[in-house]
Parts: C-alpha cells; sequence; structure tokens
C-alpha cells in the first residue's frame, strides 16, 4: 500500500471557525495536508483520502508556534465556502 502527502495553501479572507478547531482562527493563509492511500487490487492506480490536517497558529503562543490539527475535508470545505460568501456581503 502507497500513501501519498499533499500540501496545499488556504486563504481564508475573513476570521473563520472550522469543525474540530474549538477557537476563531485568524484571516491569513494555512497550509493544508491531505494523506492519501492508494486502493489495491485495481488496474490502475486510485487513491482515498485517510486524513487531512491543517497547521494553525498556537492559540495565545507568541511567535511562530504552530499546531497540526487533523480536520474533516467537508468541514473544510464548508468553511472556505462561508469565507466566499461572506466576502459578497
Amino acid at each position: 500500500m502507497t500513501i501519498r502527502s499533499r500540501r496545499e495553501v488556504v486563504t481564508f479572507k475573513h476570521p473563520f471557525l472550522i469543525r474540530g478547531i474549538d477557537r476563531l482562527l485568524p484571516a491569513g493563509d494555512y497550509e493544508v495536508i491531505t494523506d492519501e492511500e492508494t486502493i489495491e487490487g485495481l488496474s490502475f492506480e486510485v487513491f482515498r483520502r485517510v486524513a487531512t490536517m491543517i497547521i494553525v497558529p498556537v492559540e495565545g503562543a507568541s511567535g511562530l508556534a504552530i499546531e497540526m490539527i487533523s480536520i474533516g475535508s467537508v468541514d473544510l470545505a464548508d468553511a472556505q465556502r462561508n469565507d466566499a460568501s461572506a466576502s459578497h456581503d
């Protein structure tokens, strides 16, 4: 079984909430890491998502303290959709 990680930067234009994180996060750029594994037994390569993590600043810490928190991919998509609709208000 092969596991791969994909990294992307997601930008939020407004402070946001995401399920699984119990605080309001500031607007800004966030690195999101998605781990995927192969589905074996097929004649072509297919991956399924097994984990999604976001890197966020540590609450109350000064400087560059960060933490990686596991989140749901649907929760991330919901937060992005909410952020996009907020920009049209």
